[in-house]
């Protein structure tokens, strides 16, 4: 039986395979630990005559509460469905970029400075644009530059690599900014209670936790099938479902002070955000701390690839395979993390700092791992 099975395992490096195996058996034993010393959750309220019954978006019919949860079960899983695609899409990108790069023989260092770069650009504006023009518009045109970056990934052509790139900083944010907000504003259009968006949130977070993780093993198969163009003719495919998913969601607009979603120009709600910015501390000071994690976190995505290369590992680097195994990492510790907050609050006797302190330590966690050679 354990022939059967090692027969039919992918022809990968046996220290790729048990790094694999030993960090999928971490995360069981991390799920069980999760089990035995996660805070217990209040019990639900009693669910009153109020609550029974809600209002649709236009007030004119009632529902109970049984077919208001039917309704948000569709609308969610819905969803889902298109957020898991596109992120798996886009987490099977990320693992042989690099390598790609380096057998073209192009400027690796130019090509990722400049989708970096061309995000910084276009994050004030795209926010704003996103709400103004429509969020199902916005994520329409994420999925139609998402097939163009990888069809330009095709070609040997530095300067055409260098358009995709810039391409890049604009899909990028575009994924974190248009498809969640269109799910949040269509969840209260729906009349959804507020109460429920957390289940939402919560299932987007597990799942894509699962997609990074299987997306390093489909790019490795995909990688051994095709070659290192594999994992991005994969992205493409999974890209062209979910705009095909995406077609029949109900548009929707952000909001604005005065008059309709046209009344304001993206000028003024540019200035808008950025006077308010400036005036309040809390702003730019998470601002200025998520940019500086964010510096650190790219910084071990565009070294990581190289710096394994430059050991020489028997029987070459499955990206693919090691991409997999970082992601379960990730999703350890978002496991671990609640464990940790709650310890936290205990230990401080109250839960208005336990969330700051709780940060403080994963930074001085994350600090000292990237100090380790």
């Amino acid at each position: 039986m354990l022939s059967i099975i090692t027969s039919n395992l992918p022809d990968w490096p046996d220290w790729a395979m048990k790094l694999l195996m030993c960090m999928a058996a971490c995360l069981c034993v991390t799920f069980a630990i999760s089990s035995m010393f996660s805070p217990e959750e209040s019990k639900p309220k009693d669910v009153t005559l109020s609550q029974t019954y809600a209002k649709t978006t236009n007030g004119q019919t009632n529902k109970t509460l049984d077919q208001l949860r039917s309704e948000f079960d569709v609308f969610r899983n819905k969803y889902i469905i298109v957020y898991l695609v596109i992120m798996l899409a886009d987490w099977m990108q990320g693992t042989h970029m690099y390598t790609l790069y380096l057998s073209y023989n192009v400027n690796i260092s130019a090509l990722f400075l400049t989708g970096f770069l061309s995000g910084a650009i276009f994050a004030p504006f795209l926010g704003s644009a996103v709400d103004k023009f429509g969020r199902k518009r916005s994520c329409i045109v994420y999925c139609v530059l998402e097939i163009i970056i990888n069809c330009l990934e095709h070609f040997h052509n530095f300067q055409l690599l260098l358009l995709g790139r810039v391409l890049g900083g604009i899909s990028t944010n575009l994924l974190f900014s248009a498809f969640e907000s269109w799910m949040t504003t269509q969840h209260r259009q729906n009349g959804f209670p507020e109460e429920w968006l957390e289940k939402t949130y919560a299932a987007t977070s597990i799942g894509n936790g699962a997609t990074a993780i299987l997306a390093g093993i489909v790019a490795q198969l995909l990688e051994d099938k095709l070659g290192q163009i594999g994992p991005f003719q994969g992205a493409v495919a999974l890209t062209v479902l979910a705009l095909v998913l995406i077609l029949p969601w109900e548009e929707n607009y952000g909001e604005v002070k005065e008059g309709g979603h046209e009344s304001s120009s993206l000028y003024e709600q540019f200035i808008e955000g950025w006077k308010a910015t400036c005036t309040d501390s809390n702003i730019w000071r998470i601002g200025l701390t998520q940019a500086l994690s964010e510096g650190a976190m790219y910084t071990f995505v565009f070294m990581w690839v190289p710096t394994l290369l430059t050991m020489e590992p028997p029987g070459g680097l499955p990206t693919g395979c090691v991409f997999s195994s970082l992601m379960i990492a990730i999703t350890m510790g978002g496991i671990f993390f609640p464990i940790m907050h709650n310890i936290v609050s205990k230990t401080l006797h109250s839960k208005e700092k336990s969330s700051e302190v709780t940060a403080c330590l994963i930074y001085l966690f994350a600090s000292a791992s990237m100090a380790v050679p």
